[in-house]
C-alpha cells in the first residue's frame, strides 16, 4: 500500500473513531436527560459477542482495505477500480467506528488470553449450523487467515503479483470470499450483540456485502470466471 494510500485509510479510520466516540457520547447524555438519571452501565465485558465481533470484524476489515489498495496497483479497469476504492473506504470507516467502541468500552483490541478468533460466535453456529454463503464451524486458521473468508499469505502474494485481467479475477474471487465470511459475522453479532447501535451496523453490513457478492458474481461472468467453490 502506498504512504498516501495508508495516510488516507488513517484519516478515514479516525474521523469515524472519533464520530463513534461522540455519538456514543451524546446518546449517553440524551438517555440521561430523558428521565432526569443517569442510563444504567452497558458495557459489554471483554468476552461478550459485542467486544468479540468489533475485535475480529476490525481485523477482517483490514483485510479487505489491503486487497483493495493492492488490486488498485495491478489493474486499470476502471469497473474493479471503483468497487475496491468503494470496499477501502467503507470498511476502513466501519472499522474505526468498531475499534471506538473497544475503545471506549475500555476493552482491549485483542481477545482474552487462550480466546481463539470467533469463540463469540459459537451460538450462531449452533442455531445456523452452515450457511450457503458463511463459515464452517470447523475452520483452522492457517498461513496467516485468521478467520473464514480471511485470504492467506500465498493468495495475498499470488495478488500483488497479478496483473491485468488476471489481478481482476483473482481480486473478485477472494474477495467474495471474504464477503461470504464477513456476512457470516456480522449476521451473528445481529443474532447475538446486544449494543443496538453495534447491532444495526451489523444488519447493514451484511445487506451491504450481499449486494456486493451479487455484483461480484456479475462482474465474474463478464470476465468468463466464477466465484471459487
Amino acid at each position: 500500500m502506498s504512504s498516501a494510500g495508508t495516510r488516507r485509510t488513517r484519516w478515514v479510520a479516525g474521523s469515524a473513531v472519533t464520530l463513534a466516540l461522540l455519538f456514543a457520547g451524546a446518546a449517553t447524555v440524551a438517555a440521561a436527560r430523558d428521565d432526569g438519571t443517569p442510563p444504567a452501565p452497558r458495557t459489554p465485558s471483554a468476552e461478550s459477542a459485542d467486544a468479540g465481533f468489533a475485535r475480529d470484524m476490525a481485523v477482517h476489515h483490514q483485510q479487505a482495505v489491503e486487497m483493495s489498495f493492492i488490486v488498485r496497483d495491478g489493474t486499470r479497469d476502471e469497473e474493479v477500480r471503483r468497487l475496491a476504492y468503494d470496499i477501502a473506504n467503507t470498511q476502513a470507516n466501519q472499522r474505526g467506528m468498531l475499534l471506538g467502541w473497544l475503545d471506549l468500552w475500555e476493552l482491549p483490541k485483542t481477545a482474552p488470553a487462550g480466546q481463539e478468533p470467533m469463540a463469540w460466535m459459537s451460538g450462531h453456529r449452533q442455531h445456523s449450523m452452515h450457511h450457503a454463503e458463511g463459515s464452517e464451524a470447523g475452520f483452522k486458521a492457517h498461513d496467516g487467515a485468521l478467520m473464514p473468508g480471511m485470504a492467506t499469505r500465498t493468495e495475498l502474494d499470488g495478488l500483488r503479483a497479478a496483473r491485468g485481467k488476471q489481478a481482476e479475477i483473482l481480486f473478485l474471487q477472494l474477495m467474495t470470499d471474504h464477503h461470504k465470511g464477513g456476512v457470516d459475522m456480522a449476521r451473528g453479532c445481529a443474532e447475538q450483540c446486544t449494543v443496538p447501535v453495534e447491532k444495526r451496523l451489523a444488519q447493514g453490513m451484511a445487506e451491504a456485502q450481499r449486494s456486493e457478492l451479487d455484483l461480484m458474481a456479475d462482474m465474474l461472468a463478464a470476465r468468463g470466471a466464477a466465484p471459487r467453490p
